[in-house]
């Protein structure tokens, strides 16, 4: 299997959620689990199907979370050469040449994407045209709306 890349942020923050949902969720899910027992019969026990299938999608998570870290090619931006090219983790300032609109993008793995927070998945088809240029370029990205175009105003390696 190939490696996925992520930045050093994403990394931790899947760290954090796996330690948190190993020691502090695991736990609860299975006290839980023990005081519904504790209630008697089993088999129309609510609180312990319950409880049960909680503790299903909690250990579905680590080890998803656990599969993703270890297939993870980890990419800590600050470390990487300042040449003023768009590669993966950079911080793009763009404008759309039509209407001027300026807007920041950071370029990360599929699994941090999040558009409403500026962060691009590399597998878009912005990040994608964005790939490779540098400060004064400009990048055409086809769009459900047709052809749009971005200057690029910025690369950052924050």
């Amino acid at each position: 299997m190939s490696k996925t890349p992520m930045t050093l942020r994403g990394a931790e923050r899947l760290r954090e959620e796996l330690r948190s949902r190993k020691s502090e969720l695991r736990p609860k899910i299975i006290a839980s689990i023990d005081e519904a027992r504790s209630h008697g019969d089993l088999r129309e026990n609510a609180e312990y199907h319950a409880a049960r299938e909680q503790h299903g999608f909690n250990e579905g998570r680590i080890g998803e979370i656990e599969s993703k870290l270890s297939n993870a090619q980890i990419i800590d931006v600050a470390q990487l050469p300042k040449n003023g090219k768009v590669v993966f983790g950079t911080t793009v300032e763009v404008a759309d040449t039509d209407s001027g609109e300026e807007r920041r993008y950071q370029i990360v793995g599929e699994d941090e994407a999040d558009v409403k927070q500026g962060l691009l998945s590399i597998n878009s088809p912005i990040a994608r045209a964005l790939i490779g240029k540098s400060q004064g370029d400009a990048a055409q990205v086809s769009t459900p709306k047709g052809m749009r175009e971005f200057e690029i105003v910025k690369v950052l390696y924050e």
